[in-house]
Order: C-alpha cells, then structure tokens, then sequence
C-alpha cells in the first residue's frame, strides 16, 4: 500500500499523471528519488506496480538512471574483471523543440521497431528511401570525426558525449541514443575491457587506454549508424594489432557483400580472419537492418557457425560491426543495464558501417573520407612517435549539462525524464532487448 506524502510536492503520478497524494513504502525505505514513485491513488499504484517494482532492483545504480545526481560514494559489489570502473554520469543533454525526435524519445519505447521484428526480412529500399539513408550517414560521419579529433588523454568521455551531441544538434538531427530504451546520453564509449554500450562519463581517458565511439544520427526519419575504436596517447602494440585485425574484419566482410550473398556466410569471414590473428569474436551481439528504426532485420552475426537467416538483395540496407578480444568471447554486463564488458577483463574493439547492396557490390554510406582522421596505422611511423611526444592532457573537461542551444527556455523541449517506471524498465531489460542474435549490434 502507498503512503501519504506531502499534497503540495507538485509531483504527478507514475500512472496517470494527476497530482501525486501518495509514496510507494519500498522507495521510500530505500531512499530512493520522489520522482517515479509517487501515485495519486491506491488503484493506481497496485495498476503499476508490476512495471514499478522494478526500479528496487537497480537502486544502486541509479546515478545512471537519476541523471547523475543519486550515485553513491561506494560503488556496488560487483566481480569487476578489468580495472575499468563506472564514474558520475553527467546529466542528460537537451534537445530543441526544433529537432525532429524519433520514436522513442521520450517515452524510451522504440514501439513500432519492436512491432517490426515479427520480421525477419530485409525490406528492399527504394531509391527514397535510400537517399534519406545516405544523408543520416553522412551526417553521422562527419559527427563521428568530430568526436575522433576530441580523443586525447585527459577528455572525459562525458566531454565526447558533448561533442558528439552539439554536432548532432547543429545539423539538424538527433542522436539516436539518447533516450533509447532509457539510454542516458547521446553516444556510446566503450573504453578498454568495454565491449560496447559504454555510457559516458567523467573517467578521464588515460594514455594507454582504447576508446570506441559508436555514433547514431536521426535525420529526417532515417538512422545513420558507425562507430570506430581510437588509441589514446601512447599505446600496447597488442591493442594497436587488435584495432587493426578488428577494422580488417570488417573491411574483409564488406567486400563480401553483394546480391545472392547469405547473411551467414559473413560471421565464417570476419571468424577466420580473427582467429587466424589469435583473437576472438563476440557472439553476443551483431550487425542488423536499419532504415526508419535504430534496429531491424535482418540480424547479422559476426561468427561461425551461425543460423541467421536471409540472402543480400539489391535494396538491402544493414550495419555490419564485428567486436573482437584479446581474450575469450565471453562478455557479461554491468549491474547498469548496458555496460558490456568481457568476462576476462581483456580488451575490445569494433568497427561498424552502415552499408546498401548495390547490382554489384555494395555502397558503404558511412565510408571514411579524405577530411576524416586518420586510424592509428595510417599515419606515417615517424608521425606517431612525434604525436606521442607531443600528446598531454588536454584543457579540463568541464561537465556541461546543456549546450549552448539549451539557454532559450522558450525555444526548448526539456528531454531530460525523471525515474520513471518506464524508464527503470529501460534500464533493467534494455541489455534484454538488445543482447539477442534477433536484434542487435550495439548503441545504445
């Protein structure tokens, strides 16, 4: 039974959105935020009680959740497997009323792209249909070589979510992200041991490390979608060969790809290819269909054997993203709900491009292009060694909660949601939904 609580709180209720009059006992005995567990009647709160309780389950970790303010001093108890731990997450940048949204946005619920996975074919895209495409690509690659030029020891990841989200913003489109399935900010970093679904925040990066910065743009109804992995400062010739191996994977898999292709058959190339190099390949994860929704058939593993089902046509429209280790494709996921780590704490790498079958091949929406940094093994060897001489810590990374397009209140749509039944779902399946060779890759 809820509790009275102070009528005059001005908090609605978690169901219905009247003025809340009542306290759910458990949140309150757990300290938890006002914000998602207060109800204006009985009847409401035992109606969302099935969808509420779960927020219990992740009180720990609900500086993920509550916007970076309800971490606690002493992390939860957890088998970590590498020396990576989580830091404050920063609050959840704003959105202008302008920005078209997808979906999701502010629900979190990507509904019709759950509905679109009853099936299992890929649609054949038109030339429309993939010009919108081709324009949310580019986009996401000119956004995703600005985060590049921002990587260098001493930037907090939280500051590449600022960079990547302000880029977003200026060209008109949405980070397809932020909100999704309650995802709090608007890129993934994965750092070091991080497999993927790396929430930002404000870690340092440290000479040595290894950083992938997975980067969606919604643009006018279309998802583009890449990411790539970058060194930070001077790193471990195994890191540096695992990048390597990794980004040929995917460039191996890629030229694959053309009419009558199986979709199977690219786990078998990109396997052997890792293997052969004495890493090994996440089966957890994979490419996917995308379009009008983030994620969408077909699914698209990244090892062999595999039972995906499907062969390429002319039309087709699809992610390709392998992620290989050093050590054992073994992953295991962060009591937040998205962070995906290996198991044996070794570290991770990916590359992703967003791609369409062509009468012949194929054409690579998110290709890099000549303005694009270039990946470590691209510069000249004399020219690393000058670049890590020179690299230091760059200026302090402040933690700016809103962009400087967020000051006009009246110009605003506020994105940012309190704890919510909705959200703290968000959080507790948002791996669940995710994490299936159904579905998924990545990114949030």
């Amino acid at each position: 039974m809820a509790e009275s609580q102070d009528p005059s709180s001005g908090l609605p209720c978690d169901k219905c959105g009247k003025p809340a009059k009542l306290s759910c006992p458990k949140c309150l005995e757990l300290k938890l935020p006002r914000e998602g567990g207060a109800f204006c009647s009985q009847e409401c709160f035992k109606e969302a009680w099935g969808q509420h309780k779960k927020v219990h389950k992740v009180k720990p970790w609900l500086y993920v959740t509550n916007r970076g303010q309800g971490r606690t001093q002493t992390m939860p108890s957890f088998p970590w497997t590498g020396e990576l731990r989580p830091d404050l997450v920063g609050p959840r940048r704003l959105v202008p009323a302008s920005i078209p949204l997808p979906e999701y946005a502010e629900t979190s619920i990507p509904k019709g792209e759950q509905e679109s996975r009853q099936q299992t074919s890929n649609p054949v895209r038109t030339p429309k249909q993939i010009e919108g495409l081709r324009k949310a690509c580019r986009i996401a690659r000119d956004i995703l070589d600005k985060a590049h030029a921002a990587v260098r020891p001493g930037v907090t990841t939280d500051e590449i979510d600022r960079v990547v989200h302000e880029a977003t913003l200026e060209a008109g489109a949405y980070p397809s992200p932020l909100n999704y399935f309650s995802f709090p900010k608007s890129v993934c970093t994965s750092v070091n041991e991080v497999v993927c679904h790396g929430i930002p925040d404000q870690r340092p990066l440290q000479s040595g490390d290894i950083v992938n910065v997975d980067v969606t743009a919604y643009y006018k109804g279309y998802h583009g979608d890449l990411n790539e992995t970058f060194v930070v400062g001077e790193v471990d010739s195994t890191s540096k060969q695992l990048l390597k191996v990794t980004y040929e994977c995917l460039e191996r898999s890629i030229a694959a790809v053309k009419p009558g292709m199986r979709y199977r058959d690219l786990g078998k190339i990109i396997s052997q290819h890792a293997q052969g190099q004495g890493f090994s390949v996440i089966t957890t994860y994979c490419g996917h269909g995308i379009g009008e929704w983030f994620h969408c058939a077909p699914t698209i593993p990244h090892y062999h054997p595999n039972k995906a089902v499907g062969i390429m046509k002319e039309g087709h429209t699809f992610t390709i993203e392998p992620m290989i280790n050093v050590g054992k494709a073994r992953d295991v996921t962060w009591p937040d709900g998205w962070t995906s780590v290996t198991r044996d704490g070794s570290r991770s790498a990916q590359y992703e491009h967003t791609m369409v079958v062509t009468a012949t091949g194929c054409e690579v929406l998110t290709a890099r292009l000549p303005t694009s940094p270039p990946l470590w093994w691209q510069v000249p060897e004399q020219q690393q060694h000058q670049q890590q001489r020179d690299t230091g810590p760059g200026p302090a990374a402040e933690s700016q909660p809103a962009t400087p397009m967020d000051t006009d209140a009246g110009k605003q749509r506020d994105q940012q949601v309190a704890v919510s039944s909705a959200e703290t779902e968000g959080v507790v399946r948002g791996m669940d939904a995710l994490a299936t060779n159904s579905l998924h890759e990545h990114k949030p």
